[in-house]
């Protein structure tokens, strides 16, 4: 069975708890809002399935060192502005869904839980489209994935690198190398992932001070431009809170690192190569290495790791404007994709603290003044040039 002894050798990817053939294995949420596996020993068979499942503690195969590079984005400008950068995501699951295929990705419910689901239908993609900047609840959708392989459907799984890592370890001994061919596995770029309770707080916090409870919420809003992109909260009572990334406090937390999952300060994650077919990122920095694309209306960063990956990619080369890139010139803007973040100094006490202060005293106790100058470093360098 599965144990574990520190919190960094879990990156929440569910891979476990899917494969267990007992069901007795459940994710559940700590004091810090992040979920772990626990196992119900009573069900459990010691089949040690989850163990050797967990792609943290398997040996990372067919991953491509070097990836191509690209600068591109989508030429119609109204799904890209409803992206986070280019709108590429949106061609590569329309591919799909024109073949008969599903989609997987992360969408808000109702409630504004984060869940992973899949979609079958294009006018459901806007779910599915944008940064979210939370932990989605992956659930049952790797058995989902696997169901779908085998009835022959094609599959576009997105999600973090660990969540693909998940589903790709999950994949490994349940199916055939002829299915899995027909399964497209999208990653990004990833900062890390924030605390489902502070996100949660966050809300709480908003809704107070607009008497109302919220009903949409997005996080890469460019009204001002994507490099001074905003985020958008509409209430029930029709009134909207906006502000740019760099003055609102849950991006403040996530920025200064002090709010993310302990495994992302030590991601088995990292690299140019991927177990993914296609990286997507925002392209930091473009304006100093393809100008050109650069109309502050968002660019991504693609990087291309298999066959599979290229020829998707190659599919939708009529849709989008594009230019190769160097790989480290690119990720020269984008640190994240090889490099995890430090745990901020006062990790510990800020989430001793998250029940007994308010959002606004939390944030003013250890984020406003503590690192304010690593946000606004990390700010200009998204903005260089």
């Amino acid at each position: 069975m599965i144990i574990i002894e520190k919190k960094e050798q879990c990156n929440g990817c569910h891979a476990c708890s899917n494969i267990c053939p007992v069901q007795c294995i459940e994710m559940k949420e700590d004091s810090e809002g992040f979920r772990y596996p626990e196992v119900d020993y009573k069900k459990c068979i010691k089949c040690n399935k989850c163990i050797d499942v967990c792609p943290l503690l398997k040996e990372k195969k067919d991953i491509f060192k070097e990836p191509k590079a690209y600068a591109c984005l989508n030429k119609n400008e109204k799904i890209r502005m409803e992206s986070s950068s280019g709108g590429i995501f949106t061609l590569l699951a329309e591919k799909i869904l024109d073949d008969n295929g599903v989609v997987f990705g992360a969408a808000f419910t109702k409630e504004l839980r984060l869940e992973h689901k899949y979609i079958e239908k294009k006018e459901d993609l806007n779910e599915l489209r944008g940064s979210k900047y939370l932990q989605s609840e992956i659930g049952d959708t790797l058995k989902q994935v696997l169901e779908f392989l085998k009835d022959g459907r094609k599959v576009l799984f997105s999600g973090t690198p660990c969540q693909i890592g998940g589903l790709k370890s999950f994949l490994d001994k349940k199916i055939s190398k002829e299915k899995i061919k027909d399964l497209l596995c999208v990653d990004f770029i990833c900062h890390g992932v924030p605390s489902l309770k502070v996100f949660k707080k966050y809300l709480k916090y908003q809704e107070k001070k607009s008497n109302s409870k919220t009903e949409r919420i997005v996080f890469r809003l460019k009204n001002k431009g994507w490099k001074l992109y905003s985020v958008s909260l509409l209430f029930n009572n029709n009134t909207e809170y906006k502000q740019q990334f760099k003055n609102d406090l849950y991006m403040r937390a996530f920025l200064t690192d002090i709010s993310l999952r302990p495994a992302c300060h030590e991601c088995g994650f990292k690299s140019k190569g991927r177990v993914s077919d296609i990286t997507m990122a925002d392209f930091w920095g473009i304006q100093n290495v393809k100008p050109e694309l650069d109309d502050d209306k968002g660019t991504s960063l693609i990087l291309v790791h298999s066959e599979r990956g290229k020829d998707y990619y190659k599919s939708i080369s009529e849709s989008i404007l594009s230019k190769k890139v160097d790989v480290n010139e690119a990720l020269k803007y984008n640190s994240s994709a090889v490099k995890s973040v430090k745990p901020h100094k006062n990790r510990e006490n800020y989430f001793r603290d998250l029940e007994e202060l308010t959002f606004e005293e939390l944030h003013n106790k250890y984020v406003k003044d503590s690192l304010i100058k690593i946000v606004l470093k990390k700010i200009k360098r998204y903005l260089k040039g």
